[in-house]
Formats: structure tokens, sequence, C-alpha cells
């Protein structure tokens, strides 16, 4: 009987949750190459594109959004520099984050498993207290045979 109770707040938070969300402001656009991208108030707020991916995706996708001052300096090796033009890994999941701290989301990384494992693998190394060089290192060696050309991502300072 007292697990009712904290399953009504649940349920209750959940809702609250799902409207304010709705209630977001948010724009999509296609690029020149195809992807969708949208326009959200805050890394907090995910993108309506992920709707009807799966858990593992959104939890990427939430983790970027949240790690662009890691994912900034890690290329991607799935061949996004040369059809998507991006800069590096984050590009794949967030395009850019405005000075208003809205962020524009990109749905590359939706398609694409090379992309998701980099930022997985990033970010898990982050918070196992790995320095960014550490991680670009670990990256750049463990995708420089059998993938694609990496993006043209700078060094760590």
């Amino acid at each position: 009987m007292k697990y009712k109770g904290i399953i009504v707040l649940l349920i209750l938070t959940l809702i609250i949750s799902a409207c304010s969300s709705n209630k977001e402001q948010s724009h999509q656009e296609h690029s020149s190459n195809g992807d969708l991208q949208e326009k959200t108030a805050s890394a907090d707020v995910l993108p309506t594109f992920l709707k009807g991916q799966s858990e593992e995706v959104r939890l990427v996708y939430q983790a970027a959004g949240k790690s662009t001052e890691l994912l900034q300096w890690i290329p991607c090796y799935c061949g996004c520099a040369e059809s998507a033009g991006h800069k590096s890994n984050m590009n794949c999941f967030v395009k850019k984050i405005n000075k208003d701290g809205s962020v524009v989301w990109d749905d590359h990384g939706t398609r694409c498993g090379v992309c998701l494992q980099i930022a997985a693998e990033s970010i898990k190394m982050k918070q196992e207290g790995k320095s960014i060089k550490e991680i670009r290192h670990y990256i750049d060696e463990k995708y420089k045979e059998g993938y694609a050309k990496p993006t043209k991502t700078p060094m760590p300072l």
C-alpha cells in the first residue's frame, strides 16, 4: 500500500514532464545534406526527432548535449566531415549551442553507430577521470584503420 503513493507520484511526474516538454518551442529544418536539425531551449530539452528512437540513442544524445566541452575535441570517423561538413563528434549530435543556451541538435547520430560509439566511449572515459588528450589519443588510435577519414578536429590544448 505504501508503494501506491510512490507510483502515483511517479506517474504524475511523468505526465507533468511530458506536458512541459510539449510546451517547449522547437524549430526543425533540414540541412543541405538532409540531416534534420532542431532547436530546443537548452541541453535539458531533447529534440522531438528522438521520439521512437531506442533508449540507448536517447541516452547518448542526452549525455552528448551535456558533454559538448569534451566532444568538440573528439574527431568522428564515420565520414561525416565530407558528407555533412562536421568538425567533430559533437556535430553528430549538436550543431551548435547559442549564446542564450538554446541548442541546435542534429539527427545524424540517430543513424550512425560509429558516431554513437565514439561519443559513448569518450563520455565514459571522461567520467572515469581520463583527460581530454588521453581520450583523443585513444579514439584516434582505435579508429585510425578500417574507418573513414576523421573530421578535422583541432587537438585539445
